[in-house]
């Protein structure tokens, strides 16, 4: 017999919450391990349960996004879904971008949740059919691109000489030289640079700067 998903539920409306809780128990295959009502419960039951799985709803005390983004940054990764109403495209963005692997909206009924919720466990991601169209315009719109500030946009002036010359293919050494710094002054700048973009290392850096500048 296969081992049930843990699952942590949060959602301030008693009612909704236990339906779902009792949708997910009747399934075999998931346990509701913990149930809270607003987003710092669901990061404190998170960190004390570790669940498999987190099922967020976005609009309760604390907000859903705000207990995505920490329970993301803790020890314990679980697997997180936004379960929500909101149709609203940041909020499906930033959700996304925070590293939900669902955004599922509440009209859904109880064998699809079953079913998109057993796809997450198995890894894929999902997003409600109604609105996944929309996100993909707005992530693909050059509107977007404008009104969103790169990280490539927080570096100083001498930072992006650096990264310009390194998208280039240039060496600490050949930077250093074009630019009249140090090699080991231009190992700080790139660490700097490497946190500031949160890429791991030159080549990620490289790839992102000639995506915002162009290949020229």
């Amino acid at each position: 017999m296969m081992a049930k998903t843990r699952v942590v539920l949060a959602d301030d409306h008693p009612l909704f919450r236990e339906g779902v809780a009792r949708t997910l128990e009747e399934s075999n295959q998931f346990e509701v391990v913990g149930q809270g009502a607003s987003g710092r419960e669901a990061v404190d039951l998170t960190a004390r349960l570790k669940p498999d799985l987190v099922l967020l709803d976005l609009s309760m005390p604390d907000g859903g996004q705000w207990a995505l983004t920490q329970i993301v940054s803790g020890e314990h990764k679980p697997l997180i879904a936004m379960l929500t109403v909101s149709e609203d495209d940041e909020n499906i963005l930033a959700a996304l971008s925070a590293g939900a692997a669902g955004y599922v909206l509440k009209g859904v009924g109880s064998r699809e949740l079953i079913r998109i919720l057993t796809d997450l466990v198995a890894g894929r991601s999902y997003v409600s059919p109604s609105l996944a169209a929309k996100v993909l315009t707005r992530m693909n719109s050059p509107r977007r691109a404008e009104q969103e500030q790169s990280p490539v946009d927080s570096l100083s002036k001498r930072e992006e000489e650096i990264l310009r010359l390194v998208a280039q293919g240039k060496s600490n050494k050949e930077v250093g030289l074009a630019l009249d710094l140090q090699e080991k002054t231009v190992k700080h700048y790139m660490t700097a640079i490497l946190q500031k973009l949160q890429v791991r290392n030159r080549t990620e850096a490289a790839l992102l700067a000639r995506d915002h500048w162009g290949d020229s």
